[in-house]
């Protein structure tokens, strides 16, 4: 590859990486409005179901990787991230789309935190601090007067979740295909969801908005996301992937205020600055 070329996706691999982080945070306003049509779990069923199938689709040979090792591997890791969808999808219904990034971005201060009570790693002041930090700006955002909101509490298990997701990927994904874990996930996700909707039994997207809402999440948001961000890290360090990911989180309140016609009270935004700040400098710190 000519040094230009090379400079050249260097340079666009973090544009590349944001338009990911854009849709994603773009993604909770518009799911607000479709999962008040269509339940949760039907929702997140045909969503990760059409992922699932559009990713085989792009990549066929995939399935030939699939072995006892990686299934189960992926799977275990799968069942994590489907927990964390479904919980973060019940808060997001019963909560604003701002809060619900702010509280799962939290997800990115807790993977430490696991990581020292499970893996026995050591946690630096600095980490502590931040996990201190982030904490009470959770508190700022889920605390309501003499209660706690019941949307940010089970937006708050999905961020445990996905730490949960990160630490199991951090240990399994050394060795194996990436994207052939990836399409494991994406159908322990649909499959999750699926079981989870039997005794209401599955209806199908009720109309076109919810189609393209469906669509969207599934085609864009989660298999040419991962394409997106598979092939960014391979021109950026992790360190750079995980800041320009986090800006998720701002894109979802920015979004969420503008076009959900959201508004943050004084509380909420100084709780979600404080989640913010500790999630940029745990990842800044981590490059050191």
């Amino acid at each position: 590859m000519s040094q230009a070329k090379h400079l050249f996706r260097m340079k666009f691999a973090p544009w590349a990486l944001l338009t990911v982080a854009m849709a994603w945070g773009w993604s909770f306003v518009i799911m607000k409005d479709a999962i008040e049509r269509q339940s949760v779990n039907n929702f997140l069923f045909t969503r990760f179901l059409l992922g699932t199938v559009v990713m085989v689709l792009i990549r066929p040979k995939t399935l030939k990787l699939l072995n006892k090792d990686l299934l189960l591997r992926a799977g275990t890791a799968g069942l994590f991230l489907g927990f964390g969808y479904i919980f973060q999808t019940l808060g997001l219904a019963r909560t604003g789309a701002a809060v619900t990034g702010f509280v799962t971005g939290l997800y990115v201060v807790l993977t430490p935190l696991f990581a020292w009570l499970f893996l026995k790693e050591k946690i630096n002041r600095f980490t502590w601090a931040c996990i201190a930090a982030a904490t009470v700006g959770l508190g700022l955002l889920s605390i309501h007067g003499f209660s706690v909101g019941f949307g940010e509490l089970l937006v708050f298990m999905s961020a445990i979740f996905y730490a949960c997701h990160i630490i199991a990927l951090s240990k399994w994904s050394s060795g194996r295909d990436v994207y052939a874990m990836t399409v494991v996930q994406l159908f322990m996700c649909g499959l999750l969801s699926g079981i989870a909707s039997i005794p209401g039994g599955y209806s199908p997207p009720p109309d076109t908005g919810v189609w393209a809402v469906v669509i969207f999440t599934a085609v864009f948001a989660t298999a040419i996301a991962f394409i997106i961000q598979t092939w960014a890290q391979a021109h950026m360090s992790s360190t750079k992937v995980a800041v320009i990911l986090t800006m998720e989180v701002v894109f979802a309140a920015i979004f969420a205020i503008i076009f959900g016609g959201e508004r943050l009270t004084l509380q909420s935004a100084v709780g979600g600055i404080l989640v913010i700040t500790s999630m940029y400098l745990i990842v800044i710190k981590e490059s050191k």
